[in-house]
């Protein structure tokens, strides 16, 4: 993709939008971003996905954030369903993307030349497949894209580290084994954001996230998802969350995909005769989850 998306334009101060991520440049992360923006995409760079909403709500440091929220293998990210919730951001966009784990190497260096492999030990636990094939000594660091950076800084002959092919191209390292994950159908969900009072309708939206409370009475849930499915909705997630300081109460998340706005808007003012509380998160393009 060469051209901005426009779910975010870009502040006037710059041609380029700006967006906070998780990680460090090589990430999966700036991976999403690129794929969702194109390469000319800024990034700002975050410890913690805690960082990423506060840089994302703030218009004077960034156009918005792209954050991951859910894996097919690990599950839903569940902090950060709780920090959307209390931010202010909207979500305008999502992005699936394949988790393609490489493992890499400064110029020169062969499979023979290698003592260690560093990485995230996610990453590391998605590799064994491969990994257990030699005696390398396996050291977690932070970080994936800071794994590759590090080993291109101190020009080891030794060290080898497992990251994406961004960070290959960033830090001038040579993938010497591609695509080594142990499990090739692995892909995670990022969510772009954007601040609520800037966030434009999206056109041609055909999928949203929404967050709804039930009260105690019997079939209170089934009677939310009877309505949605009555409307002929796609419920594609449904996430339950305990309500803090309630007497076993729930607060649920919902991603419904449908065929236009009138459709879901007709569900929604449904759905509030049958909930106590009801917040659409964001109304946006789906990302087509790979099957």
């Amino acid at each position: 993709m060469n051209k901005i998306n426009k779910s975010i334009n870009p502040t006037p101060a710059s041609s380029k939008v700006k967006v906070s991520i998780q990680g460090f440049e090589g990430s999966f992360h700036q991976e999403a971003s690129r794929q969702f923006f194109g390469k000319e995409v800024e990034v700002i760079c975050c410890s913690t996905f805690r960082e990423v909403v506060k840089i994302a709500a703030n218009k004077k440091e960034s156009d918005g954030g792209v954050m991951a929220i859910e894996n097919s293998i690990a599950g839903s990210i569940l902090p950060n369903y709780n920090l959307l919730q209390k931010s202010n951001l909207k979500i305008v966009g999502e992005v699936y993307l394949q988790i393609k784990q490489n493992l890499l190497v400064n110029k020169g260096v062969s499979l023979e030349d290698i003592k260690e492999v560093h990485s995230h030990p996610m990453a590391i636990q998605q590799c064994f497949g491969f990994l257990d094939k030699y005696n390398w000594k396996l050291i977690e660091s932070e970080d994936t894209a800071l794994s590759a950076k590090h080993i291109q800084q101190h020009k080891s002959k030794h060290i080898a580290a497992i990251a994406s092919k961004l960070a290959a191209e960033l830090y001038d390292l040579d993938i010497i084994a591609p695509g080594i994950q142990t499990l090739k159908h692995n892909y995670t969900r990022f969510l772009i954001l954007q601040r609520e009072e800037v966030a434009n309708e999206i056109e041609n939206a055909n999928k949203a996230s929404i967050n709804f409370h039930t009260d105690h009475s019997k079939g209170s849930l089934a009677k939310v998802l009877t309505k949605i499915a009555d409307e002929g909705v796609n419920l594609s997630k449904l996430q339950s969350f305990p309500i803090p300081g309630s007497d076993w109460k729930y607060s649920f998340h919902a991603d419904v995909e449908f065929d236009d706005l009138k459709q879901f808007n007709k569900v929604v003012k449904s759905m509030k005769a049958l909930t106590e509380d009801l917040k659409v998160y964001g109304v946006y393009k789906n990302g087509n989850a790979p099957k």
